[in-house]
């Protein structure tokens, strides 16, 4: 059984991988989301970057407060509706999820839109 982590490996720090995904990388959009990836070879599994906007949310706590909401929602959902799809083939996945509401909206909601970007990312991954 695979852990529930989110370890340093999986997170995106690269910025020359990240400055090629925001160039390269294609997009869609789910409330309160904006995802943007790109298949990338040499990368094991995923690498993901999460961020909230500063113009937005210009409390830091608010912005801590979402991104480890956020953080929270992706480790917890990765290993059933991520994974599965990318571990046997030769590429992985570089992602960037941006928060885009402007106000702070409550976990299940947060989670349950999760899980809706990662099953939008496993059918376009494929």
């Amino acid at each position: 059984m695979k852990r529930n982590t989110f370890s340093k490996e999986e997170r995106l720090c690269s910025k020359r991988l990240i400055d090629g995904l925001f160039r390269d990388g294609s997009s869609f959009f789910i409330y309160p989301y904006r995802v943007v990836f790109m298949r990338m070879e040499g990368v094991p599994t995923a690498q993901v970057l999460l961020s909230v906007s500063k113009r937005r949310f210009s409390r830091a706590v608010d912005r801590n407060l979402l991104k480890r909401r956020m953080r929270e929602a992706y480790r917890l959902q990765k290993n059933e509706l991520l994974y599965p799809v990318i571990e046997g083939k030769p590429y992985g996945l570089v992602v960037a999820i941006q928060y885009v509401a402007d106000k702070l909206l409550d976990f299940p909601l947060m989670y349950q839109k999760m899980a809706a970007v990662l099953k939008r990312m496993h059918d376009e991954a494929l």
